[in-house]
């Protein structure tokens, strides 16, 4: 198992043919390294894409409609489009089989103020479906709920920040706030992965903001859930069928995407999943080239020591060694050597990336870089395995060698 005398022999060899063991260590570790430094950056690409929908479900619609940029059925250009709630029951009621989650919206910008603590937020009127399409996280209190919207209650939903920003440490859920001159009891508290902006947000009903803020049915855009059940094309379907029968109804032009605008969550996933498949095989196809190359690096350079090494093996032949002693003793200094680089790589290549951090993802949009221990794990066995091929074979054709033979070797 563990022959101490081999060891010696293995660290006396590596300790006389240094160069030749730091150029070994040296492919190896440097395929390592580049194979790390690639993955991660994917990785990081990756995260980017994921973090841009980070705080929106996977699942979300949304219609939002703006002025006309063509004439169409006679009506002139910069005509205004206008949401009501019509449109909204419209929607519910013919895709009822196909929508999970569905919320009307209404943006505003309004003081908030408690007692001296005032300033600027937005203020956006929902439906309590709106909880789960952006994924807003109730951390004390609760959400609006139906009831709130069917009474036109003065409740409010205020982010994380607000709550900060007008309360500090103190309680904020039962305490009422002055909105736009308004009073309004705070309900709950929540947070959202999108950042502050997102918590400097605040939600009140939908019909209250109609009733208070204009007395009429207008809306600003509605978002709807579309049922998890359907797969990415049927989704991708339901969504242009929306906007094509939108258009219709609020007379645009079937080519004006100004007036008119649906943005599917399918569309974008399934582009993100394109990407970053044709980016995982041009990383997967310049990683393999790294590993292939360090095989090769290596390969070469065991043949040139076993080369070397003839004479050697040829006197320990002589004085009475077996050939799979010679055979054993070179492979595991070509295991040891590998094993060690491939280490030494991993450990540069994983404190690089840590080393760059978020600092790619202004410019080069690579966020968190890191790479899945199993995979460079996996790349460094491939490694320790190509130089225990590459030690054995050469070693294995010399130890085979009659002793004479070896002893003319040049």
């Amino acid at each position: 198992m563990f022959d101490l005398d081999r060891w010696r022999e293995i660290f006396q060899s590596i300790n006389k043919n240094r160069l030749r063991s730091v150029m070994s260590g040296f492919t190896v570790a440097f395929a390592i390294l580049l194979f790390t430094l690639l993955f991660g950056v994917a990785n990081g690409l990756g995260n980017f894409f994921k973090g841009a929908f980070v705080d929106t479900a996977e699942n979300s619609i949304t219609v939002r409609v703006r002025q006309t940029s063509k004439p169409y059925k006679g009506l002139q250009t910069g005509r205004k489009i206008q949401l009501k709630n019509k449109d909204y029951e419209y929607v519910s009621k013919t895709y009822k089989n196909k929508i999970e989650y569905q919320s009307a919206i209404i943006y505003k910008n309004f003081s908030i103020k408690y007692k001296n603590e005032a300033s600027t937020y937005r203020v956006s009127a929902v439906n309590p479906d709106y909880q789960f399409l952006e994924k807003t996280i109730i951390t004390d209190g609760r959400f609006l709920n139906n009831r709130d919207v069917q009474e036109k209650s003065k409740s409010i939903v205020i982010g994380r920040l607000i709550k900060e920003d007008l309360f500090g440490g103190r309680p904020a859920v039962g305490k009422r706030v002055n909105v736009n001159g308004s009073s309004y009891l705070v309900i709950g508290i929540f947070s959202d992965e999108g950042g502050d902006n997102e918590e400097r947000k605040a939600y009140i009903p939908v019909s209250t903001a109609q009733m208070i803020y204009g007395n009429n049915d207008y809306i600003s855009q509605i978002n709807v859930g579309y049922d998890r059940n359907l797969n990415t094309d049927a989704a991708i379907a339901f969504g242009s069928q929306i906007e094509r029968e939108m258009r219709a109804k609020l007379n645009i032009h079937p080519d004006d995407q100004t007036a008119l605008s649906v943005r599917n969550m399918a569309e974008s996933n399934k582009f993100i999943s394109t990407v970053m498949f044709a980016l995982l095989l041009i990383i997967t196809f310049i990683g393999s080239g790294t590993l292939i190359a360090g095989i090769i690096g290596i390969s070469n350079i065991m043949i040139f020591v076993i080369k070397e090494r003839t004479r050697e093996f040829g006197i320990r032949k002589a004085l009475g060694a077996q050939p799979s002693s010679i055979v054993g003793m070179v492979v595991q200094e070509s295991v040891l050597i590998t094993t060690i680089a491939g280490y030494v790589g991993l450990s540069l290549g994983t404190y690089v990336l840590s080393l760059i951090g978020n600092s790619l993802e202004e410019d080069y949009f690579i966020v968190n870089p890191s790479v899945s221990p199993e995979i460079v794990i996996g790349a460094t066995i491939v490694l320790v395995l190509s130089g225990l091929i590459a030690g054995y074979v050469p070693a294995k054709r010399a130890a085979n060698i009659k002793p004479i033979e070896a002893l003319r070797g040049d």
